[in-house]
C-alpha cells in the first residue's frame, strides 16, 4: 500500500487529470479501497450559527454584505437552539456536526459562545467542526480546549486565481489560519470550489497545495459552485460533470487517507453523478436540507440513494484512514499514484 506523499508536482497532478477517465477512476478506486471502506460514507450536518453581513467580498458567497442576494442578516444563535439542531442531526444519522459563522474572524466574546456550543455538541456524542473565518493560534487553542475536532478553512482555488475571487484577504492569510489550526492539534478540513472560472491548471494547483501541506487535511471538501443570484459568479458557466468527478478522483489519489467530501452543489447533481463521485473516492457528504444558506438534498433522498447503491453511513467514531486494506498491499502496489500514464509505480 503506497504511503501518502507530500511532494506532488504540478506536472504530476496535471498528468493525473489528463488520464483517460476509466484509467483515472480505476487508480482512484484502488487507492480508496486500500485506505477506506468503499461502501461507507461519513455523514456531516452543517448549521449556519450566524448568517449574513460578512465584510469579505468572496465572489461566490451570498452572505457577503457587498452583494444583494436576499439573505437576511441573523445574529449568533443561542446555545440551546444549536443543541436542538445537533440532536436532530444525530437522530437523522449524522456523526459530525459542523457550525458556520459569517465572520472575517471571530471576536473574543463570540468565540466564547462558540466554545460553549462545541462543548455541548461533543456531549451529545457528535464530532464537532466549525468554520469561523481566520483564527489566531490562541483562538485555535481555545477551540481545541473546548473539545473541537475539526476546523474548516478552505483555500477555494489556486493561489494564482485567488485574487480573481477574493480581494479582502490574501492566500497567505488562509495558509496562516491552517498553520494555527494544525499547531493546536485540530483536524484540518480544507478543500476548494470548482466552477468559478478557474482553469484545469488551477484545479491541479489547488490539489498540489493541499497535498503539499505538512499534514494532509483530514477532510477535503470538493464543492461545486452554487450560482446564487446577486453574487458576481451568478452567471458562471456550469461545470462539466466529468471534470468535477476528475477533481474528486485526483484528490483521492493525492490525499489517500483523507475523507474527500462531496460537498456544496449536490442539490443540482443527478444520482448518477453522485454515484460516480463515490466511485472516484468521495466518502463524505453534507447531510440535511441546507448548507448554510443554500439548498442540499434532503435526508430521505440521501438515505434512498445510499440504499440503491448498497452503501451505508459510516459509524460514529470510525477512524478515517485507519481501516485495514480491503485487498492485500500486493493487489494495489501496481497502481501508481504518480502522475505518469503507466500502470505501475
Amino acid at each position: 500500500m503506497l504511503e501518502p506523499r507530500h511532494d506532488w508536482t504540478l506536472a504530476e497532478a496535471e498528468a493525473l487529470f489528463a488520464l483517460p477517465f476509466p484509467e483515472l477512476l480505476h487508480r482512484a478506486q484502488a487507492v480508496h479501497r486500500a485506505w477506506h471502506d468503499p461502501a461507507a460514507v461519513q455523514m456531516s450536518t452543517l448549521l449556519s450559527i450566524k448568517t449574513g453581513a460578512c465584510p469579505e467580498d468572496c465572489a461566490y458567497c451570498p452572505q457577503s454584505v457587498r452583494f444583494d442576494t436576499g439573505v437576511a442578516n441573523e445574529a449568533l444563535l443561542p446555545l440551546e437552539a444549536v443543541l436542538e439542531r445537533a440532536r436532530a442531526a444525530r437522530a437523522a444519522g449524522a456523526t459530525r456536526f459542523c457550525m458556520g459563522a459569517a465572520w472575517r474572524s471571530p471576536k473574543q466574546r463570540d468565540l466564547d459562545k462558540v466554545a460553549a456550543m462545541v462543548r455541548g455538541v461533543r456531549e451529545l456524542g457528535l464530532e464537532t467542526c466549525v468554520t469561523l473565518g481566520m483564527v489566531t493560534g490562541p483562538q485555535a487553542q481555545q477551540l481545541k480546549d473546548a473539545g473541537l475536532d475539526y476546523y474548516n478553512h478552505n483555500l477555494d482555488t489556486s493561489e494564482e486565481f485567488y485574487g480573481e475571487i477574493i480581494t479582502t484577504r490574501c492566500y497567505q492569510d488562509r495558509l496562516d489560519t491552517l498553520d494555527a489550526v494544525r499547531a493546536a492539534g485540530l483536524n484540518v478540513c480544507c478543500g476548494g470550489i470548482i466552477g468559478m472560472g478557474e482553469t484545469p491548471r488551477d484545479r491541479a494547483q489547488l490539489l498540489v497545495t493541499l497535498a503539499g501541506l505538512p499534514e494532509h487535511p483530514q477532510s477535503v471538501p470538493i464543492n461545486q459552485l452554487v450560482r446564487v443570484p446577486g453574487t458576481p459568479l451568478a452567471a458562471a458557466a456550469p461545470v462539466d460533470p466529468f471534470d468535477f468527478v476528475r477533481t474528486i478522483a485526483v484528490a483521492r489519489i493525492m490525499m489517500p487517507r483523507a475523507q474527500v467530501r462531496l460537498s456544496a452543489g449536490r442539490e443540482t447533481m443527478s444520482d448518477e453523478l453522485q454515484a460516480l463521485a463515490f466511485l472516484a473516492g468521495a466518502n463524505s457528504i453534507f447531510y440535511g436540507d441546507k448548507l448554510l444558506v443554500t439548498g442540499n438534498p434532503d435526508v430521505e433522498h440521501d438515505r434512498a440513494l445510499l440504499a440503491r447503491l448498497g452503501m451505508h453511513a459510516e459509524a460514529a467514531g470510525a477512524a478515517h484512514g485507519a481501516q485495514p486494506p480491503l485487498h492485500a498491499p500486493a493487489a494495489t502496489a501496481g497502481v501508481s499514484t504518480a502522475g505518469t500514464a503507466t500502470a505501475t509505480a
